[in-house]
């Protein structure tokens, strides 16, 4: 019998463990993880081991950077670089991931060697050269040559955990040079030299005018949109939320004064061990995320949602991937002039290797990009979801807030 984790309604888990995930050869015990035997690693295993070698690396860089979280306000910030001259491009474009095999994706991810330095969140305000030199970098919508001068060897850590993408090799960081000028989208010119604009407002703008989550991103975490006296250094992990989140609530002001749908609507679509069900109710806006981690034969649920009347809160137990989900989702609604209750199933396989919740929001899209199963009733959607998901619906149905808000919503509507 399969064991499970479960959230109670206030938000509190009943039960704690690390959260670690658990690789088939070393068992999650990384201290034995060893570079020659990893199965991820296969592909990437000669690269590694040269650049682990290098104090200069000489590549072009998708363009990404990096912003730690450790340690903050003061952090550790600086470029991923891969130490090839090509188009790179690729390593920083999710929305076309899911089309490439999951070792692929890893060792992408881990050839980019990490140049970081110490800074104070607040630099971003009065740049040095260092600084100036990473946010050009930032600007660039295409891959940009860099040399990149390490004080010592890059050192090769590999870790793993369910919320963040791994790194590659890491080292100080002495000096960069940029071979080549970054190419920069008007609209990021205009944008990052308005002093005046707040994060917020410079967020919208850019995703309207068609610059993608990660190139916002990566202005957010370099400090280069705000108020001039409002600037700083954000944390990677903590940029890709708060995008999301700024942008979901944009779009979540219009959807709330549109008019409900009429069906229930059910969207699925898996990739990379991840599956994800949709299912749109007839109602006021409401929103709710189950995820489920299947690790051995047990199940590991987390829940969180917002129903009409409560104050916005941050999703304590799903995370950004809470935020990763509602965005497309709201975007879609805001395209076609609807609102609706949502509840999404998110399950994650044992075979998934950590890599960042890009891949729900993703997976999310292409899931709203097919055509939906339409029912009449909430009975009819729920069963369809019952043959859809691996989980069984006993381990999370009691958990659900908006299916309880929908049943209670539809009787005083019959009562009426």
């Amino acid at each position: 019998m399969p064991t499970i984790l479960q959230y109670s309604r206030s938000g509190r888990s009943e039960i704690d463990f690390e959260k670690r995930v658990e690789c088939p050869v070393c068992m999650g015990d990384f201290k034995d993880c060893k570079l020659e035997r990893c199965p991820y690693l296969r592909d990437v295993r000669d690269l590694l081991l040269k650049v682990s070698k290098m104090k200069v690396v000489y590549g072009s860089s998708p363009p990404s950077i990096l912003v730690g979280s450790w340690g903050y306000p003061k952090v550790n910030l600086g470029p991923l670089l891969p130490p090839v001259i090509e188009d790179t491009s690729l390593m920083e474009k999710h929305e076309l991931w899911l089309d490439i095999p999951l070792e692929k994706i890893l060792s992408m991810r881990l050839s980019l060697v990490y140049g970081r330095r110490p800074v104070k969140v607040y630099d971003a305000r009065n740049p040095d050269k260092l600084l100036q030199a990473i946010q050009e970098i930032a600007l660039s919508q295409q891959p940009v040559s860099i040399e990149m001068f390490l004080e010592k060897e890059p050192r090769i850590n590999l870790s793993f955990s369910i919320r963040t993408s791994p790194t590659g090799p890491a080292a100080p960081l002495e000096k960069i040079q940029l071979t080549e000028n970054p190419k920069t989208l008007n609209v990021v010119e205009k944008i990052v030299s308005d002093v005046d604009l707040r994060a917020g407002e410079a967020i919208v703008t850019l995703y309207l005018n068609g610059v993608p989550e990660y190139g916002i991103t990566r202005l957010l975490s370099s400090g280069m949109i705000g108020t001039k006296h409002r600037r700083k250094i954000v944390p990677t992990e903590w940029s890709i939320t708060a995008v999301d989140d700024v942008l979901g609530r944009r779009f979540r002001t219009y959807v709330k004064t549109y008019d409900w749908i009429i069906e229930y609507y059910l969207y699925c679509f898996e990739a990379h061990y991840n599956r994800v069900a949709i299912l749109m109710m007839p109602g006021p806006w409401s929103f709710e995320v189950i995820e489920i981690w299947r690790r051995f034969g047990s199940y590991r649920i987390y829940v969180d949602s917002e129903l009409p009347g409560e104050a916005d809160k941050y999703p304590e137990n799903v995370g950004g991937a809470y935020h990763a989900l509602r965005l497309p989702i709201l975007e879609k609604l805001y395209r076609e002039k609807r609102q609706a209750s949502i509840l999404v199933i998110a399950e994650v396989g044992e075979e998934w290797i950590p890599l960042g919740v890009w891949r729900f929001r993703e997976i999310c899209r292409r899931a709203l990009q097919r055509p939906p199963k339409k029912f009449n009733t909430l009975k009819e959607a729920l069963d369809e979801i019952k043959k859809t998901t691996l989980t069984d619906s006993k381990y999370w149905r009691q958990l659900s807030r908006v299916l309880e808000f929908h049943k209670f919503q539809e009787s005083i509507t019959e009562f009426m």
